[in-house]
């Protein structure tokens, strides 16, 4: 059967970031991309002019009907807006305890958006808790474990300490930090693992955070190890990075590398 993958995440209206971005990546590996849309904005790539939130309990409707009825191998969450719809979404996947869950905890929008109420190691709580992997980039790693992630070694410490909030894994992303080469570093059960790259010189890097996770989340829909899992979604964004299309007058977003 193809892998189903349920992403949970806030419309963009550029197309780059959000569902969109979700859906592109699930579809081009092979997956069938299920949604919840947790919010409407009006944003292009020069950043979020408005957001319409989606009724927390709406959201949670969207996500039952789906899973009640073509189920569900993988989940995806990302923009979530506030805590009362992370947690009508934690209650509603308490359902499926088994089905994976990867968190892609989104704070902010690149402009600088606040696109979470409240704060977030208390709103994402009930969410942290059963994840199969966290995905945060630098702020959001500092912002959930209250450190100060300046470099690899401070990732590798905030990694730990948002695993030990009750996530399984967690991949602090490093493409914010100064230099020519990228390193990600994954905490899980089995230690620390580091993924190193070049960094490619482009201003179309919209809706990466979106797209990586959605990747990662596909592979472990086709049932792939965490660690093969997050090797193979690095790899599919740097490829939607090199295929960027080009638009927009601002950050302008990635491309669909098909690979199904």
């Amino acid at each position: 059967m193809i892998a189903r993958v349920l992403a949970v995440a806030g419309s963009d209206s550029g197309g780059g970031a959000g569902i969109q971005a979700d859906i592109r990546a699930i579809t081009a590996l092979g997956g069938f991309a299920l949604t919840a849309v947790t919010a409407v904005t009006a944003q292009d790539t020069l950043g979020v002019h408005a957001v319409h939130p989606v009724p927390a309990a709406f959201v949670a409707e969207q996500i039952r009907v789906v899973l009640a009825d073509l189920g569900a191998d993988a989940v995806k969450c990302g923009m979530l807006g506030d805590a009362a719809t992370v947690a009508a979404v934690a209650a509603l996947l308490a359902q499926w305890p088994a089905l994976p869950l990867v968190l892609d905890p989104v704070l902010r929008a690149t402009s600088g958006a606040a696109l979470l109420a409240g704060e977030p190691r208390a709103a994402l709580a009930p969410l942290l808790a059963r994840a199969a992997l966290v995905t945060p980039n630098l702020a959001e790693a500092a912002a959930l474990s209250g450190l100060a992630v300046a470099d690899v070694a401070a990732m590798v410490r905030a990694g730990q300490a948002i695993r030990a909030m009750g996530a399984a894994a967690v991949l602090v992303k490093g493409g914010h930090l100064a230099g020519e080469r990228l390193t990600d570093v994954l905490v899980d059960a089995e230690g620390v693992a580091t993924f190193a790259g070049g960094r490619i010189a482009t201003r179309h890097l919209h809706g990466t955070g979106c797209t990586l996770a959605a990747a990662i989340t596909t592979h472990l829909a086709r049932g792939q190890p965490l660690r093969t899992a997050v090797a193979a979604g690095r790899d599919y964004l740097r490829a939607a990075i090199l295929a960027a299309p080009g638009l927009g007058a601002g950050q302008g977003p990635v491309g669909t590398p098909w690979q199904a």
